[in-house]
């Protein structure tokens, strides 16, 4: 393990007794600006998250790492993997596992609480993770959880790659309850990037996700579909990435 990356322990516990894996960390090789918690995919882990994200030229950014606990999936047959919520078929009618969310969306938070007060945070993710990083979002702006209690992170930016937003259909009531809420709802960037050729998430959820979110009232959604991409990540799309964070969250050395 290089010497920026470390892991730690968790002990955290979902609602339901299923425990968060090892939480990896690549600190920042510069000033410290931005913290961004970085959630994986499906039957990954945060290992090969963080090293993917230590490669990127940020070095104001401090990243996040954790690892979703080992759960039966419905999407494979109760098959146990890693996975912040339980899913099943992605479709229209997915049913959204709240219970499983919420104990995620707060795993992620009590990473963030830690952080000091000048420093930016935000939420970013692939595929599953990038689902967790929209639900998130979404509790951001509502100032609370599925359940109702109270989400206290204060988020500035939101990345989203290949993935999809849960509890789509009723967000824009929701958000159009209060104007606080549509205050907060409408202050985040969030960029949400997707292959035109994925076989996992299909691109339409994609962008329909963009497309609820900018209607609900998050106004600063960006969406950014690329020709041909199967369901993975690759160059042109994290350079991407790096330039939106650091223009967004004003980090040093950006134009």
């Amino acid at each position: 393990m290089s010497s920026s990356r470390q892991s730690m322990g968790s002990g955290s516990r979902s609602t339901r007794g299923y425990e968060f894996g090892r939480t990896y960390v690549v600190r920042p090789k510069g000033k410290h600006q931005a913290t961004i918690v970085w959630l994986h995919g499906l039957g990954d882990n945060g290992s090969s998250s963080s090293q993917l994200l230590e490669s990127l030229p940020l070095p104001n950014i401090k990243w996040i790492c954790p690892t979703a606990p080992s759960r039966p999936v419905s999407l494979l047959g109760g098959f146990p993997c890693t996975a912040w919520f339980d899913v099943g078929e992605i479709s229209e009618d997915l049913h959204d596992d709240i219970e499983g969310l919420d104990a995620s969306a707060a795993h992620i938070a009590n990473l963030l609480s830690a952080e000091p007060t000048d420093v930016k945070v935000g939420i970013g993710g692939f595929s599953m993770g990038a689902a967790i990083a929209l639900y998130s979002t979404t509790c951001y702006a509502l100032g609370r959880y599925g359940t109702g209690h109270p989400y206290t992170i204060n988020l500035r930016a939101t990345v989203g790659l290949s993935g999809w937003l849960p509890g789509w259909r009723s967000l824009r009531s929701k958000i159009e309850s209060s104007n606080e809420v549509a205050r907060r709802a409408a202050s985040i960037p969030i960029i949400l990037a997707h292959g035109t050729s994925d076989d996992v998430v299909p691109y339409r959820f994609g962008e329909k996700s963009a497309h609820s979110l900018a209607m609900a009232g998050f106004r600063q959604t960006m969406f950014k579909p690329y020709e041909g991409l199967g369901h993975y990540t690759v160059p042109k799309e994290m350079d991407e990435v790096v330039h939106w964070l650091a223009s967004r969250l004003g980090l040093e050395g950006s134009r």
